[in-house]
């Protein structure tokens, strides 16, 4: 009894004491969610039987409402918003392709949770399910390590979502280019190539088709149109995309023809497409040189010189 009580008076019983919380925190705000919901949508059928609507018509709010509630003021309670960029955060998460109002307060509050709850399992398996013997600064060692890959869990995520939408824009950006091309050539405005183009490009890359989406409806609704064209920019980090708006930004500023400039930059990209491929090419050999040595020349001497070691073997064997 006495070594139970040590055991909890040590500072490693304060680390399932954060898993405790964090899945407290979690379970609560799942549940607050649940019972908001049930508990709106069946005001909104009250509501909407007095008014003697449809059942067809009947509309409920969307759900979570008040787990997105608490879980800003728990991002507001310990300052997280404060402390980070907060626009530069967004810019980050939109060019992830996450750009609901919500997204930063669920980003901040995946690395406030995570890190605990990495912590509380670590600490679980190492001191309570571990079938082995290891020292107590290991298992310390374990549970530290597993905070700090839940702390920078989603920040490897929105880096890896980052890399795949920008590779996948940057792999269509040609053929909307040459989309454009045709859209200004046949005497389609700016605003309707755009229109034109995501609609086209959607199948092949929905990334680029939502960008393009986006970006014609601030060029609708924004009153300075080199805005929306320079938020285009920032949401695709790639020197296509900048080429391109840099286009636009000519065009309109000293009245270029808009089918001549992008026929010259679908040119370019083009072309620049095409030295990527001869230099993924010429970098063939030099990445096939170690298979080849590895897997490919034994086998090769295995099949030349077996039978020739065979029949000196068998000489051997007759002399002697």
């Amino acid at each position: 009894m006495s070594d139970l009580m040590a055991q909890w008076a040590s500072p490693l019983a304060l680390i399932p004491l954060a898993f405790a919380l964090s899945a407290f925190i979690a379970v609560y705000v799942l549940s607050n969610a649940a019972a908001a919901r049930r508990e709106r949508v069946a005001r909104v059928r009250t509501a909407a039987a007095r008014r003697g609507r449809p059942q067809a018509q009947r509309r409920g709010p969307a759900a979570g409402d008040d787990a997105m509630a608490l879980i800003k003021r728990l991002v507001e309670r310990f300052n997280i918003m404060r402390d980070r960029r907060g626009a530069a955060l967004s810019v980050k998460l939109a060019q992830a392709g996450w750009r609901s109002n919500d997204a930063v307060t669920l980003y901040l509050f995946g690395k406030l949770v995570l890190p605990g709850i990495a912590a509380g399992l670590a600490a679980l398996y190492l001191f309570v399910a571990y079938p082995g013997d290891l020292a107590s600064m290991l298992k310390l060692a374990g549970v530290i390590m597993a905070a700090l890959i839940g702390s920078h869990l989603p920040e490897l995520l929105v880096k890896n979502q980052i890399q795949k939408r920008t590779k996948q824009i940057n792999k269509a950006l040609p053929d909307a280019l040459d989309l454009m091309v045709i859209c200004a050539e046949s005497g389609l405005s700016l605003d309707a190539g755009f229109k034109r183009v995501a609609t086209e490009i959607k199948p092949a890359s929905p990334a680029l088709a939502d960008e393009f989406g986006l970006t014609l409806l601030e060029l609708r609704f924004m009153p300075d149109r080199r805005v929306a064209l320079e938020n285009l920019a920032k949401r695709c980090p790639l020197q296509g995309v900048t080429a391109l708006v840099n286009t636009l930004f000519q065009t309109e500023k000293f009245g270029t023809p808009l089918a001549q400039a992008l026929r010259v930059l679908a040119g370019e990209m083009r072309e620049t497409r095409m030295l990527r491929a001869e230099e993924k090419a010429a970098r063939l050999p030099a990445l096939m040189t170690v298979p080849l040595i590895v897997f490919i020349l034994p086998a090769l001497f295995v099949v030349l010189l077996g039978p020739a070691v065979m029949d000196i073997g068998d000489m051997f064997k007759s002399i002697n």
